[in-house]
């Protein structure tokens, strides 16, 4: 008898310890963190990225109606140094700059044949712009878009393989207490899932990475600093499955993480590059952060 349940034991200790190794590979790993600086007005406040080229260059939004675009230059693994190359204004249907409220951009995604889109949470809309500098096409408001919180709704936007745009709200919740997500069909609005909240976080930036998983990189607010964490799901039939937590840093760990990029390196490996909004605040600061995904 004694014998059959220290079987039963190491067996099951066994298998515990093979659930948690499964657990532990779907972890990402952190490859590095760069400490970007700038001495420029403007620099500051970055709310949304885009990685392109095997990850030498990116796109980036300012929260302050600003587009910026940068070379990225590595050492192996890790962010040696990152150059700007350009920012634009991120203008108004009319051509003006946005002020304000109405200049509160926060996400954005890059359609294939190179334009972008950028999603506001000031003024709650969604716009498309041909080129930088270009006039936005403000896309249609439905009436759940004009009531949201201030500073509560489309901090993320991403764009799937089919060019279908997909956003979600930072504080709004459906009537069940879930995050509503929202799709353009280019046409039309419509509402096709939600997903579930988890614990206290709240979701900042989302991307389809090009394994066609939606990924959601949400923040935790704390007295002391800030808490990161990203999550993954297959989309199939507009139902979200099989999520996975790929991180959760404690508090402190990184900045004001708010943009996400997932791409694929030269070695056809996922990473996840994301920017830290400092508030335009000293005692904050503009990070970079990268961490390898899990296939």
């Amino acid at each position: 008898m004694h014998s059959c349940l220290a079987i039963q034991l190491i067996t099951a200790l066994l298998l515990f310890a093979g659930s948690v190794q499964a657990v532990e590979l779907k972890q990402a790993s952190l490859l590095g963190s760069y400490d970007w600086r700038n001495n420029a007005d403007w620099f500051g406040g970055f709310s949304a990225v885009h990685i392109s080229e095997s990850g030498q260059s990116m796109i980036a939004v300012i929260n302050r109606a600003t587009l910026v675009r940068a070379r990225i230059e590595r050492d192996r693994d890790t962010i040696s140094d990152i150059q700007i190359l350009d920012q634009w204004p991120i203008l108004s249907s009319k051509g003006r700059v946005l002020k304000g409220r109405a200049g509160d951009s926060e996400g954005i995604a890059v359609a294939p044949d190179g334009s972008y889109y950028v999603s506001f949470e000031g003024v709650h809309r969604v716009a498309h712009y041909a080129a930088p500098g270009a006039n936005a096409r403000v896309l249609p408001r439905p009436r759940e878009f004009l009531n949201m919180e201030l500073n509560g709704s489309f901090e993320a936007l991403a764009i799937d393989e089919e060019g279908r745009l997909y956003t979600l709200t930072e504080k709004a919740r459906t009537i069940r207490g879930d995050i509503p997500v929202y799709r353009w069909d280019g046409t039309n609005w419509s509402a096709p899932f939600v997903l579930p909240p988890r614990g206290k976080f709240l979701p900042v930036a989302a991307d389809f990475g090009p394994d066609g998983r939606f990924y959601v990189l949400e923040r935790g607010v704390a007295f002391i600093g800030f808490r990161s964490r990203l999550r993954r799901r297959v989309i199939s039939d507009d139902v979200p499955k099989a999520e996975e937590t790929l991180f959760e840093t404690d508090t402190g760990t990184h900045d004001n993480l708010e943009g996400l990029s997932v791409w694929r390196d030269q070695e056809g490996q996922l990473r996840a590059t994301m920017v830290s909004d400092d508030n335009f605040l000293s005692l904050q600061r503009t990070e970079v952060v990268e961490y390898l995904l899990p296939d």
